[in-house]
């Protein structure tokens, strides 16, 4: 009698890398990419609808971060353990991926016997990080931004005014130049758009 294979769901945005992790994962006897999206906001729903065992898992992604959808499945879909596999090994993205319920954290350059083996070992209960990020973590420390200030910082993207994004996030304008002086000084930078580089350099966003 045959061992069940894992069960792998894989949302990647590049369709080149989607389908050659696909094709390699799928060479492995005891591994079976039942599912494949290029979006974030079609993780849960497939994941729903497949019941995958392992849910590989890029960061960025469209319509949905692969971060806020690893906390999808941390509450709808409990049996499925997520591995965050992305191309930008960033100490703060790896805490966000642990504080989201992330079994894993891989980066994208290694050997794809090394991705089979961590999508078997999550599946164990084990966690699963890059060894050389996790020490760039630990040595970052957390993340200095409040949940408001990174929300002002990321309403600024587009060049919004002050009021703008007053307005956006339902706030006074006063209040909204304290969130973002303050995620200037925590960042040390010179301006909101060199904060929100920064920020985003580091993973905080």
């Amino acid at each position: 009698m045959t061992a069940r294979r894992i069960r792998v769901l894989l949302a990647e945005d590049q369709g080149m890398m989607r389908g050659a992790l696909a094709l390699l994962l799928g060479m492995e006897d005891d591994i079976e990419v039942v599912a494949q999206v290029a979006a974030g906001d079609a993780i849960l729903d497939a994941a729903l609808a497949h019941r995958p065992d392992v849910a590989l898992l890029d960061i960025e992604l469209p319509g949905r971060s692969g971060l806020d959808a690893a906390a999808d499945l941390r509450e709808r879909v409990p049996d499925c353990r997520v591995l965050i596999l992305t191309t930008f090994g960033r100490p703060g993205y790896l805490r966000r991926a642990m504080e989201s319920g992330a079994a894993g954290f891989l980066v994208k350059d290694g050997p794809v016997e090394e991705l089979a083996a961590a999508v078997r070992r999550v599946l164990a209960g084990e966690t699963v990080v890059d060894p050389a990020l996790a020490t760039a973590a630990l040595s970052a420390g957390p993340n200095p931004l409040t949940a408001r200030e990174s929300d002002a910082l990321k309403a600024s993207a587009d060049g919004a005014t002050v009021a703008d994004i007053a307005a956006r996030l339902h706030l006074s304008e006063s209040t909204v130049r304290n969130y973002l002086s303050s995620a200037i000084g925590k960042t040390a930078t010179r301006n909101r758009m060199e904060a929100l580089r920064e920020a985003r350099r580091q993973g905080w966003l």
